[in-house]
């Protein structure tokens, strides 16, 4: 078990070592590493799902194959079925002077690849970033999270029935592994978590000039336009923000709706409200439902619930069975909190969904704008000029428009942040091209006119140049 600060330094060099040696795995070699991430995926599903459930202190194991599992294995198999055409060389154009000249794009793997996992899905995002690296041709190394052991040594156990350490590799351990594996000099860094620990992050890896893809968080809204039906928002806003009991990165975290007509919060919170009767019969208590990680991030949720509502806001719960001895939180709206709370200031991560109200679609775009930009957004209208509206108005790492969370299982979509959100995009092929150096090469012909331009400068130069430079 690679836990130490002494066994990463190791084990990293092992692999830098080995690269070296094998710079550049050929296809068939990258799809034996993608099969072995699928076989892994399949025959070890409910023993992921029960270490994940036992790190929770309760998630389904349904909940778990459906976010985690399925879409690891979708991610590896559409890179298998892929990595043939991702790997080809590129052939671009060449500018009319340098002809017959050729100019071609190669793609080469970096080296060894970190990558620090979060809590909240964690194979899933060891898993995505995993197999883009291999894809691509990299050794690897995985840090897991310090919250989530059972599912840490689990995974570790996995990766090592697998895989030799020169090729890929688990670390566990605590602040002091993370902190030494980020200082680390690898050849890319991926970082998924909070805004705060990805300054933290970005800073250690500047020590050796890592590059670094960042996959952070924030406020990501959902704006119902007027006219859309309220109902049909609210059953798929609630749906994307009950998702691990809205522990998820991209979880809806407010919702901007039309202020008239005067009815619409309470449309909203009655839809709601029967949605999450529907999905979740015994309510927070029900297996269905997930509880929050651990004590200090329930506690941070209360803290933020009870900081609103003593400031004016009013509390809506949309189920009962909530237990502090449990952690369940049951799905909750909020209205009229303050905005310097931060329920609306900070990244809410769990399930509670203030709501807010606009005059005018401008209004809900200037709010948004006026705040930190999220990683997603989430719009709903059927107005197709609406739609290209807010589009082009809006900033965030990725929209999913009259529904929400989608946009991440789609293989041929980059996913990423952008400003505070995080830097950097994976899966699919934009996952090979992070991990890879897209390499330019020009290849100079047998017979080429480059002599024209070069010295001694005289007459023939300056007709050239008149002819270049008109």
């Amino acid at each position: 078990m690679i836990n130490q600060i002494a066994d990463l330094d190791a084990i990293f060099r092992r692999q830098r070592a080995a690269f070296r040696k094998h710079p550049n795995p050929p296809a068939g070699e990258r799809k034996a590493h993608l099969d072995a991430i699928c076989r892994l995926l399949v025959d070890q599903a409910d023993a992921i799902a029960a270490a994940i459930d036992a790190d929770f202190g309760h998630r389904s194991a349904h909940e778990t194959k459906i976010l985690e599992i399925f879409p690891s294995l979708l991610e590896a198999k559409h890179a298998r079925s892929h990595v043939d055409d991702w790997m080809w060389p590129e052939r671009k154009p060449t500018a009319f002077w340098f002809l017959p000249g050729r100019a071609t794009i190669v793609k080469q793997p970096l080296g060894v690849v970190g990558i620090i996992v979060p809590w909240n899905y964690p194979l899933f995002l060891s898993a995505g970033p995993l197999v883009a690296a291999l894809a691509a041709g990299n050794r690897v190394m995985v840090k897991m999270s310090e919250f989530t052991p059972a599912f840490g040594e689990l995974f570790a156990q996995l990766i090592a029935s697998s895989f030799a350490d020169d090729q890929v590799a688990v670390v566990n351990g605590g602040v002091d592994v993370a902190q030494a594996f980020a200082a680390t000099s690898f050849d890319h860094l991926l970082f998924t978590g909070s805004t705060s620990v990805g300054h933290q992050i970005m800073r250690a890896a500047a020590e050796h000039l890592t590059p670094v893809t960042l996959e952070l968080g924030g406020k990501s809204p959902a704006i119902i336009a007027p006219g859309f039906p309220i109902g049909e928002a609210a059953r798929r806003i609630v749906w994307g923000k009950c998702l691990n009991a809205g522990q998820t990165c991209i979880a809806p975290d407010y919702v901007l709706l039309p202020e008239q007509p005067e009815h619409n919060v309470h449309a909203f919170i009655d839809a709601a409200r029967d949605e999450v009767r529907r999905l979740y019969p015994d309510g927070a208590a029900g297996a269905d439902y997930s509880a929050i990680i651990n004590t200090r991030h329930y506690q941070r949720l209360r803290d933020t619930l009870n900081e609103a509502v003593a400031k004016g806001a009013r509390a809506v719960a949309l189920a009962g069975g909530e237990s502090e001895s449990s952690r369940k939180i049951a799905p909750t709206i909020v209205t009229g909190a303050a905005d310097d709370t931060r329920l609306l200031r900070d990244e809410i991560f769990g399930p509670l969904l203030p709501l807010k109200t606009y005059r005018d679609l401008g209004d809900a775009l200037r709010y948004v704008a006026d705040h930190p930009r999220p990683l997603a957004m989430y719009y709903f209208d059927n107005d197709r000029v609406r739609i290209r509206r807010v589009l082009d108005e809006s900033m965030s790492g990725n929209v999913t428009v009259n529904d929400t969370i989608l946009h991440i299982a789609q293989c041929e979509l980059p996913f990423g942040g952008v400003g505070a959100s995080g830097m950097g995009q994976y899966h699919g092929e934009d996952g090979f091209n992070t991990f890879s150096k897209r390499k330019g090469v020009f290849v100079q012909s047998r017979f080429n006119n480059t002599w024209l331009l070069k010295p001694p400068f005289g007459k023939r130069v300056e007709r050239m140049l008149k002819l270049m430079l008109r």
